[in-house]
């Protein structure tokens, strides 16, 4: 007689999810497109998140080889500041709970 799965009785454990939102963490990933040069994608991400040269070419390679990198983690506030300078130069950004 093949096993049969049981529904379990107990609801599964939500308090991580609601504390993320309540400490406001959250990320800042970058898409990639067709349009824009590494030089403008190195140059907005070090405007925007205030990190070395080093670090804006590591995310910028991520961002052309993988199609995205989360390239700032903060609080929302912080993460919306961030995504709408980076969104400046017309590549796709979005703001995301971790």
């Amino acid at each position: 007689m093949p096993d049969v799965l049981e529904r379990p009785t107990m609801l599964p454990d939500l308090s991580d999810a609601e504390e993320t939102e309540r400490t406001g963490e959250h990320l800042v990933i970058v898409f990639n497109n067709d349009y824009n040069t590494f030089d403008e994608v190195i140059h907005i991400l070090q405007k925007a998140t205030g990190c070395s040269r080093e670090e804006a070419e590591m995310e910028t390679w991520e961002i052309d080889a993988l199609g995205k990198s989360v390239v700032h983690h903060a609080d929302r506030e912080e993460c919306e500041r961030v995504a709408a300078i980076i969104a400046t130069i017309g590549i796709r950004v979005a703001v995301e709970p971790v």
